[in-house]
């Protein structure tokens, strides 16, 4: 479970974030705060990724994510937002898993410290990303552009918007649509213009189309 707003906010915006970007896709699962258990009759190795992508199973509500019943499939993309209250042995636990069960992405942000750490599997292990600013998810496409200072990480997505809070989601369509009534409220002065300058050549005897609709 998230310890504080921060940590929650960012795990809600990469889960949603990255469930947007593949909405229209029906095999893509992605979750956040869900149990996953790797092997079956082990229901102590268990744990439970801030987000995970797993490409190639059905979208839909799960109690937890039991790989052997998602046919063997681990997810390939996990993140996780770090806490004051994390501890080493508990991350340290947490990647030998994620290694050892094929996980292929791994990503952590601290969004207290600002500072974003990031390993995609090479061969069997997964090796540390030597730089993360402008590095492109292999399986998500999204792009990192972690700035400096806490809380300043900006994700892009392939459609080119930035992942965003719910709050800022909205705002940003109140925007979109103040944009659009801006423009109708221009196309409805233009044509108002039209029609009274239509008129006005009627009333002098000129046929409007040919002011308004010159022959070539």
């Amino acid at each position: 479970m998230a310890e504080n707003t921060l940590q929650f906010e960012w795990i809600v915006t990469l889960k949603g974030g990255v469930e947007a970007l593949y909405r229209d896709n029906p095999n893509v699962f992605v979750a956040g705060d869900l149990l996953w258990y790797p092997v079956e009759g082990k229901p102590t190795l268990r744990t439970a990724p801030d987000v995970m992508v797993v490409f190639g199973r059905p979208k839909g509500y799960r109690g937890s994510y039991q790989q052997w019943n998602e046919e063997g499939i681990a997810p390939q993309v996990v993140f996780e937002v770090l806490s004051p209250g994390n501890r080493a042995g508990e991350l340290e636990r947490k990647f030998q898993i994620y290694d050892h069960q094929g996980v292929e992405e791994y990503y952590i942000y601290d969004p207290e410290r600002g500072d974003l750490v990031g390993w995609r599997r090479v061969g069997d292990d997964l090796e540390l990303i030597p730089e993360m600013v402008g590095f492109v998810s292999p399986w998500l496409k999204i792009r990192f552009e972690p700035g400096k200072g806490p809380n300043n990480l900006k994700i892009i997505g392939s459609d080119g918007r930035p992942f965003a809070t719910y709050l800022g989601l909205v705002e940003r369509a109140e925007a979109e649509h103040e944009r659009a009534e801006v423009e109708h409220e221009r196309a409805e002065a233009e044509r108002y213009r039209a029609e009274q300058l239509a008129r006005k050549l009627q009333e002098l005897g000129v046929d409007p189309s040919d002011v308004l609709n010159p022959p070539g």
